[in-house]
Parts: C-alpha cells; structure tokens; sequence
C-alpha cells in the first residue's frame, strides 16, 4: 500500500542554501536537502487501485506557473515544538492550486484535510526539543534572505511509512502551463 501526497519539489540551489542552516539545535532530526518539499495534500496509504485512479485525476488541474517564496524560519507545535520549518509565503496561485487538489482527493472519497494549509518545507523534526533551544536556534538562524523560485508543476510524491523525513519518491509531475 503506498502512502502518498502531493507537493512542490524545491530547487537544488535552494535546498542548499536552506541546508546551510542545519546544526546547532539539541533533539533536532535534520531531514536531508534531497527530501525537502511543499506538502500540498497529504493522502495517505491507500491501496494501488484508488492511487492509480487519484494519479490519473490529477492531470485535469490547469493552472498556470507561479511564483513561491520562502521567507524566514519557524517552528511548528507551540508548547512542544515538533518541526523547524522555512515558512512559505501564502500566495493566491499556490493557495487556489491546494484548494483544487483538496476539492479533486475528496471528490475520489478521501477525508477532507483536518488541518489548514500553512504552506511550508520542513527543515527538521523535533524530539525532546525544549522551547527555550528552539527560540535560541531561531533567535540565530531564523533570519534568512527571501527565497524565490518559479513552480512549473506539482508531482505526486510515495514514502515508505517510517519515523519520517524521507525517502520521498516522485511517482509522476503534473505540468502547469499558460
């Protein structure tokens, strides 16, 4: 049964530059550049003949290019800080093109999607992370210069049901064009 979901790759450059800012914080699992990514639309584990129909709906999204801009750090979780994440800037192109998909994944029967999409890529996960470190690591890291790259698809993403962080397999892109 593959898990899967829906995301926006991001650029080798980029990646680099937001692995530079690894390190230097107690309880954190960096998750390696290569697996960097948006999560669009979590989907989950399903069996192949409802990924073979979710894969196949998915070329009916028409939506032009758009830019995607990456704008500092945060971290997910509050009291417990679970995840460190390069916070992504809500544009209307990416906020219309996650709203199709949720429209599309429950059309198929999927659950609608429980949480708000706070569009970000997750830097690293959390473990025994104190509050206090994680806003010391902030405090010193947060800061970046904006990042922007221009989104030419949208792919539909496998992973092996682990501890996370990758993995992450392209299964097939889905192209925006004009």
């Amino acid at each position: 049964m593959p898990r899967l979901f829906t995301g926006l790759e991001i650029p080798e450059n980029i990646g680099h530059s937001l692995a530079s800012l690894r390190g230097g914080l107690p309880g954190a699992r960096w998750i390696d550049p290569e697996n960097y990514h948006v999560t669009l639309r979590f989907i989950g584990d399903i069996d192949g003949l409802a990924a073979n129909e979710i894969a196949s709906m998915l070329f009916r999204i028409r939506r032009k290019p758009f830019e995607v801009r990456l704008q500092g750090l945060s971290s997910f979780g509050g009291k417990k800080p679970r995840a460190v994440v390069a916070s992504v800037a809500p544009s209307r192109p990416l906020m219309e093109l996650q709203a199709e998909l949720e429209r599309l994944l429950q059309r198929v029967g999927l659950d609608p999607e429980g949480r708000k999409f706070t569009p970000h890529v997750t830097l690293a996960r959390l473990r025994d992370a104190s509050n206090r470190d994680v806003a010391d690591y902030l405090s010193v890291r947060g800061y970046f210069p904006a990042q922007v790259f221009t989104v030419d698809r949208f792919v539909l993403f496998s992973s092996r049901a682990s501890v996370g962080g990758g993995p992450y397999l392209v299964e097939d892109a889905y192209t925006l064009s004009a």
